[in-house]
């Protein structure tokens, strides 16, 4: 099973019932005319051109200054309601003030294809809005709120990211895993784009369209959302491609982003192989809703001239929404990274294909530890590659994940901002950054922001030249369980930082086992009569990463460290005078799935084991054995699980570590 998101659908839905009375439903109304758009929505030019494109993984302004856009999602729009959620309680410009003055430079805003096809027909609605907090909004409809609210965004130097959540007006719209729904065709979603980009193509407050909310679904279970080279109405790639020229071709100045889809065929696989479990099948790769982009590295969305105006937008969230595979057991930055991000969507930009924005991400804090793990750990990601976001959410009535703002609309979650959020927002010299070049980020009173143009003003640059790559390893002292790696070191313009070794089993992928601050490092736990490539990037103290080595293709000699089809990978995660916990990661190096695993090892001399969890664990002979316990003994190929324990001593690896699979 993937990320069920109706929870928050439901209880988004119950929180607006209690906040609006049952004369809130908004009554339908007619615009004055499509055409007659307020002097900042849609034909008066703004004094300096704000609007950005791209260059690799960067993300730049019109001069080719690298900019950081650093957001959050208000949604409501997208909903029956049809406005903000939670005007009928928080003002309007004090909301979005406060968000200015706290560092979000840009402001993901959910929308519906339903209500772009009705602003398109002149239909507009007069939402119910308690005008005692928001009097400057009375009399206005709904689309006329919208267009007050870029005025402000504008005052305050914020900038505004589109979203098609859902094709319907609907709470609980970004269920349904298409673009297309009922009487809403593939035609209409790409007209609703068209017409929104061609009313605000001068406004360069409006610098990026996010093209469809998570498609998902899986196979054998229509309508679905799939990712290949076809024309096929399910295949989103083509979706997105297909609105991102007709959005280009009115507005070639604009960002576009690709989120990815739910499920991906494994190698050897089709989208026609059976979903032989209809939640978690081994003939696909499962992440989020909108969070796997494997599919982009063989089938490149296209935007033809425009293609550096492309940004794919992965979602990811944490066990709180969903209990995902890869946060049983042990989980760490590194696991994350290794298991998830990187093969799901990192590589895009490790590889300079485009950037990176990583659309929704949060959650609630402080209620599970496992929970505020993955927050830190994707925080420090973000923050480690300046990876772009928009925090999910301002809004207190997300069922599943809570709000950077309390019930009331006013109060701010200081410990959810301070520990989150702030860090990984866009500072310069202690001032939050605008993306706009005449506005400071909180209005030009403000003292916590400052506009682009202050931000290169003292001619002071992001770093964003990346190490050049190691030289390929030399491989010695290889055993059945080891290999010494040593290369030649990276030069950087600032100075590297780290080296990050990277060990390929087979044909199969590249993934971090170690960061090292030399240029020499012992690579454990290796399987005998096993080929392995090793390769070597660098990175540098802002994040960026080189280009690997050229590969070490080293096969090991036959005896000790893994067998029957899995890998044992040993690590300590803390250490204290007298001990230490570890654990082990098992992974299924094989082709087919297997259905149980043992691991067996003998203690180096002066360390002993106290406790095991996620594992039953037996001593004979002076060996540890650890066997699978029930939930965790099945592994697709590639797919990992792990098991922790406390010991005594000092927690060195042993060096007969294996692993047995069946």
């Amino acid at each position: 099973m993937s990320l069920r998101k109706s929870v928050r659908g439901v209880a988004l839905a119950a929180c607006v019932a209690v906040g609006l009375s049952a004369s809130a439903t908004a009554t339908a109304a007619t615009a004055a005319s499509p055409q007659a758009s307020p002097a900042l929505a849609a034909d008066a030019a703004a004094p300096i051109a704000d609007w950005l494109h791209t260059e690799g993984n960067k993300i730049v302004d019109e001069a080719g200054n690298q900019v950081w856009l650093t957001g959050v999602n208000w949604f409501g729009f997208n909903a029956t309601e049809r406005v903000f959620h939670g005007l009928w309680s928080g003002n309007i410009d004090t909301i979005t003030r406060q968000m200015a003055e706290r560092g979000i430079n840009i402001v993901r805003v959910p929308i519906s294809t339903q209500l772009l096809l009705e602003w398109k027909a002149g239909q507009t609605v007069m939402p119910n809005v308690n005008l005692s907090a928001n009097p400057e909004l009375a009399g206005k409809n709904n689309l006329q709120i919208f267009d007050h609210w870029l005025e402000l965004c504008e005052r305050y130097g914020l900038k505004v990211m589109l979203d098609v959540h859902s094709a319907e007006a609907d709470n609980s719209g970004h269920v349904y895993p298409v673009w297309w729904k009922g009487t809403i065709t593939s035609e209409q979603f790409y007209q609703g784009w068209e017409w929104v980009t061609a009313r605000y193509r001068t406004n360069d407050t409006i610098v990026a369209m996010d093209i469809k909310n998570e498609p998902h679904g899986t196979p054998g279970n229509p309508p679905r959302a799939k990712w290949d080279s076809s024309t096929d109405q399910d295949n989103f790639k083509h979706a997105c491609q297909t609105a991102g020229r007709r959005i280009l071709a009115i507005n070639p100045k604009v960002l576009i982003l690709c989120e990815g889809i739910e499920v991906y065929p494994r190698p050897g696989e089709t989208w026609e192989s059976p979903n032989t479990d209809p939640d978690r099948s081994p003939n696909y790769f499962y992440n989020w809703w909108g969070g796997n982009l494997r599919g982009a590295k063989d089938h490149p969305v296209d935007l033809g001239a425009n293609q550096d105006q492309l940004v794919y937008s992965p979602h990811d969230y944490g066990p709180l929404v969903y209990e995902q595979p890869w946060f049983q057991g042990d989980f760490d930055k590194t696991s994350l990274t290794n298991d998830v991000w990187r093969p799901n969507w990192l590589y895009l930009h490790e590889e300079r294909t485009a950037p990176l924005l990583i659309g929704e991400w949060g959650g609630r804090l402080g209620q599970d530890a496992r929970q505020d793990k993955w927050l830190k750990a994707l925080r420090d990601l973000m923050g480690e590659y300046k990876l772009h976001h928009t925090f999910w959410c301002l809004n207190p009535n997300s069922g599943d994940t809570g709000g950077l703002l309390l019930d009331d609309w006013r109060t701010w979650d200081e410990t959810k901002y301070n520990q989150i959020l702030k860090p990984v927002l866009w500072q310069h010299n202690g001032k939050f950054v605008s993306l706009d070049h005449q506005v400071r980020l909180g209005g030009n009173a403000s003292t916590t922001g400052i506009n682009l143009t202050e931000r290169y003003a003292d001619g002071s640059e992001d770093d964003d030249v990346a190490p050049t790559a190691p030289g390929r390893p030399v491989a010695t002292d290889v055993t059945a369980n080891a290999a010494t790696l040593t290369w030649a070191a990276s030069s950087d313009n600032v100075g590297v930082t780290s080296y990050e070794v990277l060990r390929a089993v087979g044909t199969g992928p590249a993934t971090v086992v170690a960061t090292v601050s030399g240029t020499t490092h012992r690579v454990g736990n290796l399987t005998g009569d096993t080929t392995y490539t090793f390769t070597v990037r660098a990175r540098d103290a802002a994040g960026n990463v080189s280009a690997v080595s050229p590969g070490r293709t080293v096969t090991t000699p036959s005896g000790g460290g893994g067998d029957g089809g899995c890998a044992a990978t040993y690590t300590v995660s803390n250490a204290w005078q007298g001990g230490f916990q570890g654990q082990i990661q098992v992974r299924n190096t094989g082709t087919a799935e297997v259905n149980s695993w043992k691991v067996t090892w003998t203690n180096p001399s002066g360390t002993s084991i106290s406790s095991v969890w996620n594992g039953k664990w037996t001593v004979s002979g002076g060996k540890n054995t650890v066997s699978n316990e029930p939930y965790n003994g099945k592994l697709a190929p590639e797919a990992a699980t792990s098991f922790g324990f406390t010991g005594a001593g000092a927690g060195t690896a042993p060096a007969d570590l294996t692993c047995a699979a069946s």
